[in-house]
């Protein structure tokens, strides 16, 4: 009889990271140690619906259409055509953005009661919005750049005049609720201004506008619970022909960035950077682990840009990167997030969830 654990690995989604989400679990699903975990992949289609499918493929439809069991004292999947039924020990969501990095499937998963790898329901959904953890960061005394909020019922009252008296041009216009860069612009006159405000507001009702920071584009990779440690910072050294970090700077053209890691910095700035990483990822509720990026301007200054609570783990990603130069490759790094969930899954079974009281029913 196996001992390997079941994990079952969520990609896909209902998302405009779809893809970047596809080709993360490629690699989960590649590199987990098989001798410890049997990896079941589960893709989640771009109109929500779940299939247990052949490995991990973009042609997620393709596969055995799947229910949920939703009883926590025998939670599991469904196949819906032959009624099979079957469980995973831990699941491990590798789903980027709308409904699959804000809490949602997190909430999913903590009624099914299966052990999850990653941020929990509360430090899901405040990462995800950039309003709301710009908000918390700053209450926590950590820096982050000027900003301002609008919500999509305000649109026609958001005048390029007044934000660029507050914020200096140029600024940065963003959905509250993406990643990837998806709906982000920077605004460098007028005439940029309605074209980003309208390209934001297609993926979310809220936008966040700021300041533009012009530094260095500096990550930190975070990874535990009691207590977390920081990586060394890495830094993504942007082609001069883009703007800003974009979408396809990110994922499409191989031309356009230079990835340092470790970033070449002076040892009180790895110092300060990793030391804020740790602080916003605690102030954030993070868990398990999440990626934090920075900006570092000429005169030493660090600011928070956001914390991604399920980092990339493609060829090109950030997290998987700074923790191979710490001496945790790909698979190590794997195991150890499983390990990390499952404690904290066993840490919380001391919880009551019951009362005893003199209530009548």
């Amino acid at each position: 009889m196996s001992n390997q654990k079941k994990v079952a690995i969520l990609y896909g989604g209902r998302s405009v990271e779809h893809g970047v989400s596809v080709n993360s679990a490629k690699n989960i699903f590649e590199y987990i140690d098989k001798d410890l975990f049997e990896p079941i992949p589960i893709g989640i289609s771009k109109s929500g619906q779940w299939f247990l499918t052949n490995g991990v493929s973009k042609d997620i439809e393709q596969g055995k259409a799947l229910g949920l069991i939703l009883d926590p004292h025998n939670p599991g999947f469904i196949l819906l055509a032959s009624d099979t039924r079957f469980k995973a020990d831990i699941i491990f969501p590798m789903l980027h953005g709308t409904d699959g990095e804000d809490g949602s499937i997190q909430g999913l998963i903590k009624a099914m009661d299966i052990p999850m790898v990653g941020s929990g329901v509360l430090g899901s959904a405040v990462s995800m919005s950039k309003i709301v953890a710009k908000q918390l960061l700053k209450e926590k005394g950590l820096p982050v750049t000027n900003f301002l909020t609008f919500h999509y019922s305000e649109k026609e009252k958001i005048k390029f005049g007044q934000v660029s008296k507050k914020m200096g041009i140029p600024f940065m216009i963003k959905s509250a609720s993406l990643g990837s860069s998806v709906g982000v612009s920077k605004v460098k006159n007028r005439n940029d201004f309605k074209k980003a405000l309208n390209d934001a507001f297609q993926y979310d009702n809220w936008i966040l506008i700021e300041e533009f920071i012009k530094g260095r584009e500096i990550e930190c990779a975070i990874l535990g619970n009691d207590p977390p440690e920081a990586s060394n910072p890495g830094e993504i050294v942007i082609n001069p022909k883009y703007e800003f970090y974009t979408f396809d700077a990110k994922y499409v053209d191989p031309e356009a960035v230079r990835i340092d890691v470790p970033a070449k910095l002076k040892t009180s700035e790895i110092k300060k950077i990793r030391e804020v990483s740790l602080k916003a990822y605690q102030a954030l509720s993070c868990e398990d682990f999440s990626r934090v990026d920075l900006f570092l301007t000429s005169r030493g200054k660090v600011y928070v840009n956001e914390i991604n609570t399920i980092p990339g783990f493609t060829n090109s990603s950030m997290f998987p990167m700074m923790w191979k130069e710490r001496g945790i490759g790909f698979s190590d790094l794997i195991s150890r997030l499983i390990q990390l969930a499952e404690e904290r899954y066993n840490r919380n079974k001391r919880l009551e969830r019951e009362f005893q009281s003199s209530l009548q029913f």
